[in-house]
C-alpha cells in the first residue's frame, strides 16, 4: 500500500480526503444510481464498478499523466517534467537499469514535494514493473493501472 502513503505525502490530509469522498463522490454515486441517502454507500460504489475512491483516483490521474508525458501524449507544459533514469544522460550501470523508473528531483519544501515533477515520478516508481513497460499501449495501461489500484 505504498500508493496510499505517497498520496498522504502529497500534502492532502485524511480528513480532506474523507470530506471529498463523502461530499462529492458519494453524492454523485447516489445521484447516478438513484439510491437514497440512508442506503449504505460502499455497496453502491462497488456496484458502480469502475469508480475509484478519491484517494486512489488522485493516484490514477498522476500515473496516467506520467505515462502520457513519457510517451509524448501530455500537454507541452508537462512533457519535460518526467525523465526516465534509463536515458543516456542518466544511465547508470545498476541491476535496476532495465526497469523504467523516473528521476525524482530534489525539492526544498513540502510545496515542492507536491508538485507534478516530484509527485508524478514518485507515483510512477511505486508502480509494478509490469505497468511501466515502455511498449504498453494507453488503453492497456489504463486497465492495468485501475486493476492495480483496486487491489
Amino acid at each position: 500500500m505504498r500508493l496510499l502513503q505517497l498520496t498522504a505525502a502529497l500534502g492532502i490530509t485524511d480528513s480532506l480526503f474523507r470530506q471529498l469522498q463523502s461530499a462529492v463522490q458519494n453524492a454523485a454515486a447516489r445521484l447516478t444510481t438513484g439510491t437514497r441517502r440512508q442506503d449504505h454507500i460502499t455497496t453502491v460504489l462497488r456496484d458502480c464498478g469502475s469508480w475509484l475512491p478519491v484517494r486512489r483516483r488522485v493516484d490514477y490521474k498522476l500515473g496516467l499523466l506520467v505515462y502520457k508525458s513519457l510517451h509524448g501524449l501530455a500537454p507541452f507544459y508537462l512533457a519535460d517534467d518526467c525523465i526516465l533514469a534509463s536515458s543516456d544522460k542518466y544511465r547508470r550501470r545498476l541491476c535496476s537499469a532495465d526497469v523504467d523508473t523516473c528521476i525524482i528531483p530534489r525539492t526544498r519544501t513540502r510545496f515542492g514535494d507536491r508538485s507534478f515533477p516530484a509527485a508524478g515520478p514518485r507515483i510512477w516508481n511505486s508502480l509494478l514493473p509490469e505497468l511501466r513497460w515502455p511498449d504498453t499501449e494507453l488503453g492497456e495501461f489504463r486497465r492495468l493501472l485501475k486493476t492495480f489500484l483496486f487491489a
